[in-house]
This record gives structure tokens, sequence and C-alpha cells, in this order.
């Protein structure tokens, strides 16, 4: 019932995609079970495809079993944290679904990642990565791809920092690019603020993700960046 009521909000607030997810993935988390998994997110995905037959759902998952699920019950988008690396099974079942895909980057494990921060060549390791898995998916016959650089995930706060300012060099791929930096730590490193007061941080920083050819943001606070949005469309027409 909360979870609706929020959801209801964000929609109500001009969210367009409503992303659910039920197993934490964040640096040092524990990995749930997928039974747990399944039950903090069907009925919810169920409510609200009943309550919002017209919204965009992501399930935001790793497990193919999950995502399959999800599927049959109304979900539009898979958005894989492990970029197919914690099920094999990913990537063809979503060539069968014909679902679009988030492509995340990201390197070990929740436990394991914050010590996997050492690159070669930042981006072009990234583009790499990227490279590689799409080849991969549309082998799987997967047609839509969004690709997100995983910000805090297997990076340190400067290397966020380094790919949100370079986020144009993605383009190169050609594919849509999806940001999620909101409230994540390194926006409240670089400003100095407590997650409460990381709203005007993250809205700054989305804006600069839109500078940099960002096609997709990932937020918690609905209203204010789309304030940001339409005066970014506003100011880009000018």
């Amino acid at each position: 019932k909360k979870s609706l009521l929020k959801v209801e909000k964000m929609i109500d607030e001009g969210a367009d995609i409503i992303d659910i997810g039920g197993c934490s993935t964040r640096p040092g988390a524990e990995i749930i079970t997928e039974a747990e998994e399944w039950n903090r997110v069907g009925n919810l995905i169920k409510s609200i495809r009943k309550r919002f037959p017209n919204i965009i759902i992501s399930i935001d998952t790793f497990r193919s079993t999950i995502a399959k699920k999800s599927f049959d019950i109304g979900v539009d988008i898979i958005n894989d944290v492990s970029g197919g690396a914690f099920d094999k099974k990913m990537f063809s079942l979503v060539g069968e679904l014909g679902l679009p895909y988030v492509l995340m980057h990201n390197r070990g494990n929740p436990k394991s990642m914050t010590n996997l921060t050492s690159y070669d060549n930042l981006l072009e390791d990234i583009t790499l990565y990227f490279a590689e898995k799409i080849e991969l998916l549309q082998s799987n016959g997967v047609k839509d791809i969004i690709i997100d650089p995983g910000f805090g995930f297997a990076k340190t706060s400067d290397q966020n920092l380094t790919i949100l300012n370079n986020l144009n060099y993605f383009t190169i791929l050609d594919l849509p690019i999806l940001v999620g930096i909101s409230r994540k730590s390194f926006v409240q490193k670089k400003f100095n603020v407590s997650i409460e007061n990381s709203l005007n941080a993250s809205v700054q920083l989305n804006k600069t993700a839109l500078e940099n050819h960002a096609s997709i943001l990932r937020v918690h606070d609905v209203k204010e960046t789309k304030i940001m949005l339409e005066e970014f469309i506003i100011n880009s027409k000018e």
C-alpha cells in the first residue's frame, strides 16, 4: 500500500517509467534469495499494472527467473545491474521476450566491487565492456539496448565525476544512455552534504548528464527533476 502510494506520487509528478527492484545490489549489500526478491516485487508490479495500465514498468533484477515472472505480469523493461554476469540465462531470455534491456557497467559483486576500481583507461575500458556485451546481446536477438555507466558500482567518487563529465564519450555506441546518480554517496561527497540535503546536488548533476547526452534519468525526486528538465528543454530551444 505504502509503495503504491509512492508510485502514484511519482507518476503524478511526471515520471515516465517506474523502476521496481527487490534486491539491493549496492556496495556491501547481502544478496537475498530469489523467493524473497519475488515476494517483494510480484504483488507490487501487479498492483501498479492494474492501477496504471499505461505506465512503463522496469524490473531491476539480475535473475532471469524474476525477469520472466515480471514479464508475465506486465513489465516492459529489464534493468540488470550485473550486465548478464550473475545469470548466464539472462541475455537469451531477454532476446526471447523481446523486451528492451538496460545494460549496466559493473565489476565483481556487492561485496567485492569497492576493491575493483582500477582501470587502464576508465572511459575506454567501460566502452569496451559495453561493445562486447552489446554484441552478445544482439547475437541473442536483443534489439533495444540502453546503456548505463553504473555510477557508484566499482568506481571511486572521482571516477564517477569523470564519467559524468565525459558522458558524451559513450555516444560512439549510438545507444540511449541512462544515468542513475540520484542520492548516490559520491554526490554527497562532492558537495559535502548529507543524503537528506543532496536533492539540489542531484538535480544539478542530472542537468550535467542531460548536457552530456543522457537520454534517461533514474531519480528519486521526480518533481524537482521534472522542473529542471522542462527548463532545460526550453533553454535548449532558444
